[in-house]
């Protein structure tokens, strides 16, 4: 391998040089490529040198761009059977933001600096937090299958999520903040003002995600089948994304069967012998009109928000003509889920059931005991300290 220095002159009369490195690959083909400071070029072939002997270098004219290869990581994501909506975000997310910013660079001209930059550009151009941070997770996948293609020799985007991520995490918690009854998780007064306006098939249906903690797309994708009448437990085994197609759930520990209470059983005893009957085989718990999914968007604006405005749960905001708006507290679907987490652990003297963190993260179908301690330790009742420093305190001066 080797560095030199090439001079010529321009059409112009202008005296021009460049750097070259000089070098033949762990194939044995001779590359060239060119910098215009020598710096750039040492450093270059400082580690074109590792990653030839290391068998991982990838000449510029061997890879594709990044365009190239997003393409090549979607047809990855097809042939793996990945479901629809996660193929559509992949596609969403390199048509809308990855190609027209850096869509004709060369996979291995990417670097952590570059990448910086264009999550700086992201930001820049109004995409929220967020946002961008899918982004650079479908970055770093679409650069992951490159890898494996031969296209690019690192991934720069991990690379760079493993130097920041514990300090991005923790600046994550400290924006979000932990989840406040009252403002992320109803309080308990008001999910008993919430179960005294619901009516007709929405009673139901929120009671079962309020004391069960079923997530909005396993409510969708339930089936008389699976909830066990008798001894009083709904099992989850499949669910219904955004597109109403029926999968399997989130994850395997999603998969778990929850024990329903007496409220939930009675209501979906009545429920049964008026719920829609739809195409054979489906058999929702909690169908349309017609029997067939029913869409999100239907459930939260038919249903869960005038309930919450029902029952008296409301905030207001201005409109653009100065008048207050009233509208529900919670929004989303996904506040009974934690109001469900709550539930399970608050002490049984305050109302709740007492379970510990395991029995917690089992009910909620949660992957590991790390998120559901990461969402709500503390929400965990804690001992007396001031009991326990005082005998500490008595023991160590004894």
């Amino acid at each position: 391998m080797s560095i030199r220095k090439r001079e010529w002159t321009s059409p112009k009369g202008e005296k021009k040089s460049a750097w070259v490195v000089d070098y033949f690959d762990a194939g044995g083909n001779r590359r060239l490529k060119t910098f215009k400071l020598k710096k750039e070029a040492d450093a270059f072939a400082a580690s074109a040198k590792v990653e030839i002997r290391d068998g991982v270098h990838v000449a510029d004219s061997a890879s594709v761009t990044v365009e190239e290869a997003g393409k090549l990581w979607l047809k990855s994501a097809r042939a793996a059977n990945r479901e629809r909506a996660t193929i559509e975000d992949y596609e969403r997310h390199l048509r809308i933001h990855i190609t027209p910013i850096i869509g004709a660079t060369k996979l291995p001209g990417l670097s952590i600096a570059k990448v910086r930059a264009f999550e700086d550009k992201l930001r820049e151009s109004g995409r929220s937090p967020a946002m961008v941070k899918k982004v650079l997770v479908s970055l770093g996948g679409l650069l992951a299958d490159a890898q494996e293609r031969g296209l690019v020799a690192r991934n720069v985007v991990r690379d760079m999520k493993g130097r920041r991520g514990a300090g991005e995490k923790r600046q994550d918690k400290r924006q979000r903040g932990r989840l406040k009854v009252g403002v992320d998780i109803p309080a308990r007064d008001e999910v008993k003002a919430l179960i005294g306006s619901l009516q007709g098939r929405w009673r139901p249906l929120f009671l079962t995600a309020a004391f069960c903690g079923l997530r909005a797309s396993e409510l969708r994708g339930l089936r008389w089948q699976d909830v066990d009448i008798e001894r009083k437990e709904i099992r989850v085994h499949q669910r219904a994304d955004r597109f109403n197609d029926i999968g399997r759930p989130k994850s395997e520990t999603s998969e778990r069967t929850v024990p329903a209470p007496p409220m939930v059983i009675n209501a979906l005893k009545e429920w049964k012998l008026a719920c829609p009957k739809g195409p054979s085989g489906l058999d929702l718990v909690f169908p349309n009109g017609q029997g067939k999914v029913e869409q999100l968007n239907n459930i939260l604006r038919r249903g869960l928000h005038p309930a919450w405005i029902a029952a008296g749960v409301t905030s207001t905001r201005e409109g653009e003509d100065g008048a207050l708006i009233v509208g529900p507290k919670y929004t989303g679907m996904h506040c009974l889920r934690h109001f469900f987490a709550s539930w399970c652990i608050n002490r049984k003297e305050d109302g709740g059931l007492g379970l510990t963190p395991k029995m917690v993260q089992e009910r909620m179908g949660h992957s590991t005991i790390a998120l559901t301690m990461d969402r709500y330790s503390h929400l965990f009742p804690r001992n007396d300290d001031a009991d326990e420093l005082a005998a500490a305190e008595q023991a160590f001066m004894a």
